[in-house]
C-alpha cells in the first residue's frame, strides 16, 4: 500500500509558524446590521479567495467572540477585514489587532464612520485589492499529512453512512494519526450508548475522565431538552434507534487512542485522535442548542484548526464551509448518481464488493491530498462558504480540565 509519508504539497507558510493550504482574505461582519455591507465587499471584490463570515448578535458573547477570533488565526487565512456598524459589543479594531499580532494582513471599518453604505464598501474593496496584492507573496512550504488537521462529521445520515461512508472515514483517520497527523472527530451527543467503547480507547487516565465528563454531560444534555440526535430523515434512511445511529456515527473516528477531549476554538495539543465537545455546559444548557445544524459543526472543527472538513451524509447534502475545504462523501450509490454535482467522494464501491475498505481509504487520502495541494471542492467550484455562529455557553480548555479532574 503507498506510504502517505512520500505524498507532498506546497502550503502557505504563516508568520505565526503554522501552514495553511488555502490562502484567503477574510471579512467579518461583527453584528447583524454591518452583515450587508460585508457580504458587498465579498461580492464585489469578484474573487473566490475572498470570504464573508459574522456574527448577528449585538450583546457579547465569549463563545462567538472566540470562534471568530479562531478563524482570525486560522493558517488558511492569510488577511483579514473586520467590518462593524459603530455601537456593538464586538469591536472591529481589536479583532483587526489580533490579526496583526498573528502577522496577517488586516484592517477594520466602522460603517458610521465611513459615511454608510457606499462609503463603508468603497473602502471595504481598496483594502481587498491591497490584501489580495499582498498575498501574491505568500512564501510557499512543503506539506504532508503529517502537517493536516481534519475534522468529520456527519449529517442526514442513513444506512449506509455506517456501513461506507463512516468507515472509510475511519480508516482513513487510522492512517493519518499513524502518519503523525491530527484527526478531529464529534457529535458526542451521537455516541449514546457508546460509553464503554469510548472509554477502552482513551489514550490514558486523564482522557478517560474526559471522556466521561463529556459522555455523561451530553446524555444529561439530550434528556433535559427531551430530544436525541436522531431525525425523520435518518428513519427514512433506515436508521432505527440512536443507538443504531450512534455505532454508525462513532465508526468514523477509526480504532487509534483517544487522546483527549478539546472545546470549540481550543487547538488539539498535540497530533493523535481527538473528541471534540460542542455541547453547552450543564448550567447553561438552555442556552445555544447543540449543532442546530451541520455548518455549526463544521464551523467548530474549523475553529480547532482543521485545514479540510468531511461531511459524512447517506442522503445528501450541498453545503459547504467558511474558510477550509469541505470534502462531502456518501455511502449511498443512488445519492451519489443523484447529487454528484455536489458530491465529492462516492464510497458505495466497498459496498459491491469492488474493493477493499482499505484500498478506499487510500483514494480518499488522494482526494485530501490533492485538496490540500489547490483542486477545488465541489461546494468551493459552486461557491458554497457556508458558515453559522450562535449565542452558547461553553467553558475554557483550561476550565474544563479542572472539571473532569474534580
Amino acid at each position: 500500500m503507498q506510504e502517505l509519508s512520500k505524498i507532498t504539497w506546497q502550503g502557505y507558510a504563516r508568520k505565526n509558524g503554522k501552514k495553511g493550504i488555502r490562502n484567503r482574505v477574510l471579512v467579518i461582519y461583527t453584528v447583524k446590521c454591518a452583515e450587508f455591507v460585508a457580504q458587498q465587499i465579498v461580492r464585489e471584490s469578484g474573487s473566490g479567495d475572498v470570504e464573508l463570515l459574522g456574527f448577528d448578535g449585538c450583546t457579547d458573547n465569549q463563545y462567538a467572540v472566540n470562534l471568530l477570533i479562531s478563524f482570525i488565526r486560522h493558517p488558511n487565512v492569510g488577511a483579514v477585514l473586520a467590518v462593524g456598524l459603530g455601537c456593538e459589543y464586538v469591536q472591529p479594531e481589536w479583532l483587526s489587532r489580533i490579526a496583526q499580532e498573528e502577522g496577517k494582513v488586516t484592517d477594520w471599518l466602522f460603517i458610521q464612520n465611513e459615511g454608510g453604505t457606499r462609503a463603508a464598501v468603497r473602502r471595504g474593496l481598496s483594502f481587498v485589492e491591497e490584501a489580495l496584492c499582498a498575498l501574491r507573496e505568500t512564501p510557499r512550504v512543503p506539506m504532508g499529512f503529517s502537517d493536516l488537521i481534519i475534522g468529520a462529521e456527519c449529517g442526514g445520515s442513513d444506512y449506509t453512512s455506517g456501513l461506507a461512508g463512516n468507515v472509510v472515514v475511519g480508516r482513513f483517520y487510522d492512517r493519518l494519526v499513524d502518519e503523525g497527523g491530527t484527526a478531529i472527530f464529534e457529535e458526542i451527543v451521537e455516541a449514546i450508548g457508546l460509553d464503554g467503547l469510548l472509554l477502552s480507547r482513551a489514550a490514558n487516565e486523564q482522557a478517560r475522565r474526559e471522556i466521561r465528563y463529556t459522555y455523561d454531560k451530553a446524555l444529561d444534555y439530550c434528556r433535559s431538552v427531551r430530544q436525541y440526535s436522531v431525525s425523520p430523515g435518518n428513519f427514512a434512511g433506515g436508521l432505527s434507534t440512536i443507538e443504531e445511529k450512534s455505532m454508525g456515527a462513532v465508526i468514523k473516528s477509526g480504532s487509534r487512542p483517544i487522546q483527549g477531549v478539546i472545546k470549540v476554538s481550543s487547538p488539539a495539543p498535540h497530533p493523535g485522535l481527538w473528541l471534540l465537545d460542542s455541547t453547552p455546559d450543564p448550567y447553561w444548557m438552555q442556552f445555544g442548542i447543540t449543532n442546530p445544524n451541520d455548518n455549526e459543526g463544521l464551523m467548530d472543527l474549523i475553529s480547532c484548526g482543521a485545514h479540510i472538513v468531511f461531511l459524512v451524509t447517506g442522503r445528501g447534502n450541498v453545503v459547504g464551509s467558511a474558510v477550509s475545504p469541505c470534502i462531502k462523501i456518501t455511502g449511498n450509490e443512488a445519492t451519489f448518481a443523484r447529487m454528484e454535482e455536489d458530491m465529492d467522494f462516492d464510497a458505495s464501491p466497498v459496498l459491491r464488493g469492488e474493493c477493499s475498505q482499505s484500498e478506499l481509504a487510500l483514494r480518499l487520502a488522494g482526494m485530501v491530498a490533492d485538496t490540500a495541494a489547490g483542486r477545488m471542492t465541489k461546494s468551493e467550484a459552486l461557491g458554497h462558504h457556508e458558515f453559522f455562529v450562535p449565542y452558547k455557553y461553553q467553558e475554557k480548555q483550561v476550565s474544563f480540565k479542572k472539571a473532569c479532574e474534580e
